[in-house]
């Protein structure tokens, strides 16, 4: 893979710099019980993740009646989808930042980029009310100089429009920006906007490996990334 030269770096940040699982999943567990449903817990929670919040709510409460027909599930999802969302955001708003971790050589990514001068993004599907404090948590936030939330534009990954918008405000062009991510998501946004993409084996992709979306680049420490591209 060969970006030249590499300019601007967007980054995922769900499963690509972070592991966010054990706190979303408390969030969504306690929305589930408000509703006296059962609790999921976190593994089933980590298959869900990827698509935003609205998205990771819907699939909580379609399992959750999952023993119900395919329409019954639906329209009991349905009665309690806009409530849900509300509850999971009011608890997440809670714990967002209790047990969420930066993966291994994230830190060392960061700051060699920085040195070198490549201008760095976050571009998410992560509601924007929550990126910032968690950013700041792990102390990571002044490494970028843009932020994009799942809700700041009205199309999310895997649309290019993120990632185009992005590109724009920060007056970079596609063969000097690369994207890194862990999911579908980020390799089909990477492909509608035409930028080279690289893609961390250890995130969330449904249960499905990261490789079978054939991103330009697989790696296993995000850190790795310093020896495989060139930065100008």
């Amino acid at each position: 893979m060969t970006v030249l030269p590499l300019k601007l770096c967007m980054f995922d940040l769900d499963g690509t710099l972070i592991d966010s699982v054990p706190d979303l999943a408390t969030a969504v567990d306690n929305m589930l019980q408000s509703f006296d449903l059962p609790a999921v817990g976190e593994p089933q929670v980590r298959s869900w993740v990827g698509n935003g919040a609205v998205k990771l709510v819907e699939r909580a409460l379609l399992f959750s009646f999952s023993s119900l027909p395919e329409n019954e599930a639906e329209k009991q999802c349905e009665s309690l989808r806009a409530m849900g969302l509300k509850r999971f955001f009011a608890y997440y708003e809670q714990c967002c930042t209790e047990k969420t971790v930066l993966y291994a050589g994230v830190l060392e990514a960061l700051a060699a980029f920085q040195q070198q001068g490549v201008t760095m993004a976050i571009v998410t599907n992560k509601p924007r009310q929550f990126v910032e404090p968690i950013l700041k948590a792990l102390s990571i936030e002044h490494y970028f100089v843009f932020i994009l939330g799942g809700d700041d534009l009205p199309l999310k990954k895997p649309d290019a429009a993120p990632l185009l918008h992005c590109m724009g405000e920060l007056g970079f062009n596609k063969q000097e920006t690369l994207m890194v991510g862990d999911s579908r998501n980020d390799v089909q946004a990477a492909r509608n906007a035409d930028v080279l993409v690289a893609a961390v084996d250890y995130g969330y992709n449904h249960g499905s490996s990261i490789e079978d979306e054939r991103p330009d680049l697989v790696i296993s420490d995000i850190s790795h990334l310093i020896a495989k591209i060139n930065i100008g």
